[in-house]
């Protein structure tokens, strides 16, 4: 019983496990049915592919026909060969300050250069430019996979053919349209001409910096040499400039350019041109081309000044020009340097001097030097063209040239003594008063309470009108305070009224170009050498140099001091927010400001401190190997030019005695 009873339990547990394993494998199958009815067959997997396929190629055909039906317009090589003028200014010694528009050199063959030239190109633009049909896959996979990676576009697809197709056909906008007529012009291109020309035309339409299109242009403007002469180095140098033309320009930043060529070099050791030893050999740590020590980056104050200046001459300008300009190279050079130097030193930064000016110029105007701020990539703003500022003591010039009108000479004496005028009482630098002096005694020592006793006696009307007629032409405040220089100028106006004074008492005109050359040497303008007006009387002329002379000789000026015979006047504005000095010898007339752009005051810096210091610095390296003559000979020289008579001689010793006064 007990084994008849065990049995059938046994076998009903079986049937209970065999019933649950049963009703378990028919839900899976049903679910696996569902999953394999939902998955298509092989064909309808060829189907889809088939019809996704072709929807693709009239998606594709669509926009290649609505972006290519306006191509054959584009594809035109009259819109491709259109420019903008090349302007070349050039210095008085011939040396070419900067180049401007586009400038294309003469057009040249690929195989007429030397390998390396064309194969350094290759290399870091389109290592497969031989193998691909004007688009790079693996270019462009690559280059997705680097900015994927990189967060950013760090690398760009574009082969050697699209970019040519982009600088010949298209606008420089990014968007997807263009890209397609890139696209679209590359394989057009591929397809009608060579390998060799697409390079060639590649070679001579990229831009290298500086205005520079083409390898010719770019070859003779950085390295003064034919590009079929271009060495290794050179060709390296010229291939790294179209990613960044601005940032690698060798005459900007030579060692940054290096940096790229070196990059350059070690992408065609790479791509198997040449070995890895000749690219370490050939590498430098900077780039050396024919225009360096001419001149820095303060030239630029003066290039952009005459370009500035080019259509008050010609009008529009159509046509590629030259500028031949009165600024000497050599000068310039000096100039950057001395103010540069003087800006870092010591003395300016704890001094808190921020921002400096130099100016220099010839008797009759022309200008020789221009630095217009310490930095031009910084600031490009002309501190000796654009900006006023109060020219303080300087300006005192005009109030004693009045008085000369006037008939008060510079022996005549006045008291310095404490005054007030409308309430407004004017104190020496010094703040102290010394009695009674002579007219040239306060112009040695800048006295403030005599000057404006003078300027009130004369007129301040007067005043005004001198400095007007000696090229000023800021609106100057009729007030008493006017003859300590409150009311704003140019530096490069009273510059030039120094220079009237410098050359005798001619009207000066500062200026900087002295003939404009068009295409085929056409002249479109040149200065004439007019016979200037005579401003001044001559025994005024005389005894104002005299007066000018003393300051440095025993006066403020004194830090001006060089080896041959000068002239000028200190000048400082209140809380020493503008310090000047303004002087000249017989060859050369020079003015120097310091102070800050927004006007904060510098610490206790006077015309007579570190202005008169930079103007010595720069004039006597200006005059070395220079012959030295006196003011007054070489006035009386100018004079004799005009054909003045005899009585020019007075020049050098008519000075008035007048009568002192109390």
């Amino acid at each position: 019983m007990r084994k008849g009873a065990t049995t059938p339990r046994k076998r009903n547990k079986k049937r209970v496990s065999s019933g649950s394993s049963t009703s378990s494998k028919k839900s899976g199958s049903g679910i696996l049915s569902k999953i394999g009815g939902m998955i298509p067959g092989p064909e309808a997997i060829a189907r889809f592919i088939v019809i996704v396929g072709i929807w693709a190629l009239v998606i594709a055909g669509g926009v290649v026909a609505y972006y290519g039906y306006g191509l054959p317009e584009k594809v035109s090589f009259e819109v491709a060969s259109e420019r903008k003028p090349s302007i070349r200014v050039v210095s008085v010694d011939g040396v070419v300050l900067g180049s401007y528009g586009d400038r294309y050199g003469s057009p040249v063959e690929v195989g007429d250069l030397p390998d390396h030239v064309g194969q350094a190109f290759v290399s870091i633009e389109d290592r497969r430019f031989y193998d691909h049909f004007g688009i790079d896959i693996l270019g462009i996979l690559r280059a997705s996979w680097v900015n994927l990676m990189s967060g950013r576009i760090a690398e760009g697809g574009s082969t050697i053919t699209q970019q040519l197709a982009k600088n010949l056909f298209l606008s420089p906008e990014r968007n997807f349209g263009r890209k397609i007529e890139e696209v679209l012009l590359a394989l057009w291109l591929e397809f009608k001409f060579s390998k060799q020309q697409i390079l060639s035309l590649y070679l001579n339409r990229i831009y290298f910096g500086s205005g520079m299109y083409g390898i010719d242009a770019a070859s003779r403007h950085y390295f003064g040499t034919d590009p079929r002469r271009l060495n290794l180095y050179e060709a390296a140098v010229l291939a790294g400039l179209p990613k960044a033309p601005s940032r690698y320009n060798p005459l900007v930043d030579p060692e940054d350019s290096a940096k790229r060529a070196n990059i350059v070099l070690d992408a065609m050791a790479s791509n198997g041109v040449i070995t890895g030893a000749r690219a370490e050999r050939a590498k430098q740590r900077t780039v050396r081309t024919t225009r360096q020590g001419k001149s820095g980056p303060g030239v630029r104050y003066f290039t952009d000044w005459v370009l500035d200046r080019v259509r008050d001459y010609i009008g529009y300008v159509d046509q590629d020009l030259t500028i031949n300009t009165t600024l000497d190279s050599r000068l310039q050079e000096i100039a950057e340097l001395n103010l540069e130097r003087a800006l870092a030193s010591p003395v300016a930064q704890q001094k808190h001097v921020g921002q400096a000016a130099l100016l220099a110029m010839t008797p009759d105007g022309a200008v020789r030097a221009m630095v217009g701020g310490r930095n031009y990539f910084e600031s490009q703003y002309n501190r000796v063209t654009q900006a006023r500022r109060q020219p303080g003591s300087v300006f005192k010039l005009f109030v004693y040239l009045a008085a000369l009108d006037k008939g008060i000479g510079s022996n005549d004496w006045m008291r310095d003594m404490a005054i007030s005028v409308n309430g407004w009482e004017p104190r020496n630098f010094d703040r102290k008063h010394h009695g009674t002096m002579s007219i040239r005694d306060a112009v040695a020592t800048s006295n403030n309470s005599i000057a404006v006793q003078v300027a009130m006696e004369v007129g301040l009307d007067n005043v005004i009108k001198k400095a007007h007629d000696m090229g000023v032409s800021a609106e100057l405040g009729r007030e008493p305070s006017l003859a300590l220089g409150t009311s704003e100028v140019s530096m490069l106006e009273l510059t030039g009224a120094y220079a009237i004074v410098a050359n005798g008492g001619f009207s000066v005109f500062p200026h900087a170009i002295r003939k404009i050359v068009g295409q085929g040497g056409e002249v479109l303008y040149e200065r004439n050498d007019e016979f200037p007006v005579r401003l001044m009387n001559p025994l005024h002329a005389g005894e104002m140099n005299n007066m000018l002379s003393s300051v440095v000789a025993k006066g403020t000026g004194r830090n001006a001091i060089i080896d041959r015979p000068a002239a000028g006047k200190t000048g400082t504005t209140s809380d020493s927010r503008d310090a000047w000095f303004i002087g000249y010898t017989a060859e050369l007339v020079a003015g120097v400001w310091m102070g800050n752009d927004n006007g904060s005051p510098m610490d206790d810096v006077s015309g007579g401190d570190l202005p008169a210091k930079l103007w010595h610095d720069f004039m006597l390296h200006a005059h070395q190997n220079l012959p030295v003559r006196s003011l007054g000979k070489a006035a009386l020289a100018r004079s004799q030019k005009v054909g003045e008579d005899g009585s020019w001689r007075d020049f050098t010793s008519g000075f008035t005695t007048g009568n002192k006064k109390q």
